[in-house]
């Protein structure tokens, strides 16, 4: 037996999966049917607990082909969790993915009832455990915060290019997902990944092609230092950025970021074209959103269908665009893959400008 326990008070109780640990997080829901692996992998979801909405996970196991990052969770909550997967590509449970990643979870929980408080109340923090606590004010106090350092790489990593090298985009590592990285290289990019602790300087010295802001957890106005390395390269080469990518930039040219109630999580996020006719479906996971007319030197060109907020950025006469959403994701939907061939066209554009 295992307890989640909100710091509003209310108490669930379910058996427990995965690591015999304790785990305090802010506990958010993601509404992907598919892709369990791969959101459990995402660097993103650092300092959380996540709530899978769909009833049934780990039906298909486990395969680590298909892990986008190092699991920087702190807890895991699902209604049914399958202990019998039936799949080829399957190689361990869950529940073993979980154990060795230290992942403390619990199962046979109302998730349901769960999602529908956090859509109520917001974003609030939770903590699974065996025992209730009589106190809970080290949970209410608990904050994502200095996560971004703990998921960066600790060292500069080389790619190469799928085929022939056509150019060199230096990505900085916020937290990044695996498929940007392939997502550049299956173009012809070489691939130069950094820390995020990489100074503009030292950037701009190698001499990139192009420069690519990746995805990352917690709040974008903590990271002073990757505000200020964006405001001395951009413009100077052409930069792609992706979620927290796209937040730290619209920080960078004087916008402003809030927190939302709850988020976008998930692979059916509806993103509308500002100046088009089209709306794609895209895979998202942020709990903070971009202000869009704080940004005066940039436009708006996508935002949410469901609520308004804004989905992307250009900055006319720099080179830069941005998203909120990831045009990578994986596993799906695939509706946006065509800006990275945008990002290409705008090195190639840069190169015989």
């Amino acid at each position: 037996m295992a307890y989640l326990i909100l710091s509003n008070g209310r108490v669930f109780e379910g058996e427990r999966i995965g690591a015999d640990c304790d785990g305090m997080g802010e506990l958010v829901f993601t509404t992907g049917m598919v892709g369990y692996t791969e959101t459990l992998t995402d660097p993103s979801y650092a300092g959380q607990i996540i709530i899978q909405t769909f009833p049934l996970i780990g039906n298909y196991g486990v395969n680590e082909d298909d892990f986008e990052g190092k699991c920087a969770a702190r807890g895991y909550v699902v209604r049914e969790c399958c202990d019998t997967p039936s799949n080829f590509r399957s190689r361990y449970t869950l529940d073993t993915f979980l154990k060795n990643n230290g992942i403390c979870g619990i199962c046979g929980v109302d998730t349901r009832e769960l999602t529908r408080t956090i859509r109520e109340e917001g974003v609030m923090n939770a903590m699974i455990c065996d025992e209730v606590p009589s106190d809970l004010s080290k949970l209410r106090e608990y904050r994502v915060k200095d996560v971004v350092e703990q998921v960066s790489t600790p060292e500069t990593q080389v790619y190469p290019a799928g085929g022939a090298k056509k150019y060199s985009v230096t990505l900085i590592d916020y937290g990044a997902k695996k498929n940007i990285i392939r997502s550049l290289c299956n173009r012809g990019c070489e691939v130069r990944v950094v820390p995020c602790s990489a100074s503009a300087e030292d950037i701009l010295a190698e001499n990139p092609d192009g420069i690519m802001l990746s995805n990352g957890p917690g709040d974008p106005e903590d990271n002073a230092f990757a505000i200020e390395q964006i405001r001395k390269f951009i413009g100077k080469v052409p930069v792609f950025g992706i979620c927290l990518g796209h937040q730290l930039t619209a920080l960078a040219m004087g916008g402003r970021t809030v927190k939302m109630k709850y988020g976008h999580r998930g692979g059916n996020q509806p993103a509308k074209e500002v100046n088009g006719s089209r709306t794609f479906i895209t895979s998202q996971n942020h709990g903070y959103a971009v202000v869009g007319d704080s940004v005066k030197n940039g436009k708006i060109t996508f935002v949410n269908a469901n609520d308004g907020t804004c989905e992307g950025m250009e900055y006319p006469g720099l080179n830069c665009f941005t998203v909120q959403f990831h045009p990578e994701a994986c596993g799906g939907p695939h509706d946006t893959e065509f800006l990275f061939d945008r990002f290409i066209d705008m090195m190639e554009g840069n190169r015989h400008a």
